[in-house]
């Protein structure tokens, strides 16, 4: 799992330039008109992270108030009714169905949120490109790297997360309170098929277990493989060649 660290993470920074213009000849970002355009990209991928996180948690928030619903309207029906196995038997396969959809468009969510954060911190390496002092005072990272994006979450290694990180997310919570619907789903169709015992039980557990280990793995192997698969364009040099000639940075 990851932790965030004590103290800011370190950046690469930019040798000085000797352009007038504060940014590397040929670049294009000598152009005056550069500055306007990253800062008016810079706005709108905020805005597009802001979206990404309402919808988020809209569909989070409307998918627990229609479970609370679904409970409500088991529990004015009655136990003791006989028809009370096939009114859950109905209802929760559906609520179970938009827990599934919910968790999979959290996840992403999760995924394009990321491709935000880096294009952002392209934009930072842009800024440190003009002005390379600021690159001192960024905490945020300026590569859009894997190790890049994480330290602008907060990261002291790169943005990937193991299955154990996982529980901890929106989508981690969702595929919870998945799996627990999975699991009354199976406790209830055996009932419903006249089986009753300690193998009841242990069947709504093991379904259970299984729904969110499995939406786990699925969840951290498309999110990890899809930050393996983005090709940085401004990843940070490699340590054996930081002192390079042709290494556009420098760690500090």
């Amino acid at each position: 799992m990851q932790e965030r660290p004590s103290t800011p993470p370190e950046h690469p920074v930019a040798p000085p330039v000797s352009s007038a213009a504060g940014a590397v000849p040929g670049t294009g970002l000598d152009d005056p008109r550069a500055l306007q355009i990253l800062s008016t990209e810079h706005w709108s991928l905020l805005s597009s992270r802001s979206l990404i996180w309402n919808e988020s948690f809209a569909r989070a928030g409307l998918f627990l108030s229609l479970l609370s619903a679904s409970v409500v309207a088991l529990s004015l029906i009655g136990t003791e009714s006989p028809d009370f196995l096939t009114f859950a038997l109905i209802l929760l396969p559906v609520t179970l169905f938009i827990g599934i959809a919910t968790f999979f468009r959290l996840d992403d969510a999760n995924r394009e949120e990321v491709l935000w954060v880096g294009a952002m911190n392209r934009i930072r390496h842009a800024y440190v490109t003009m002005v390379p002092a600021v690159a001192e005072r960024l905490v945020s990272g300026f590569t859009d790297d894997p190790m890049g994006v994480g330290r602008s979450y907060g990261l002291t290694g790169d943005v990937r997360y193991t299955i154990l990180h996982f529980f901890v997310t929106m989508p981690g919570m969702i595929a919870v309170v998945d799996a627990v619907i999975g699991a009354v789903i199976t406790g209830a169709a055996l009932s419903k098929m006249r089986y009753d015992g300690m193998g009841v039980g242990a069947a709504a557990v093991i379904a259970g277990l299984v729904t969110a280990v499995l939406l786990g793995l699925r969840s951290q192997r498309a999110f990890n493989s899809f930050v393996s698969n983005t090709r940085p364009a401004f990843p940070e040099p490699p340590p054996g060649a930081a002192d390079s000639p042709a290494a556009p940075f420098k760690r500090m």
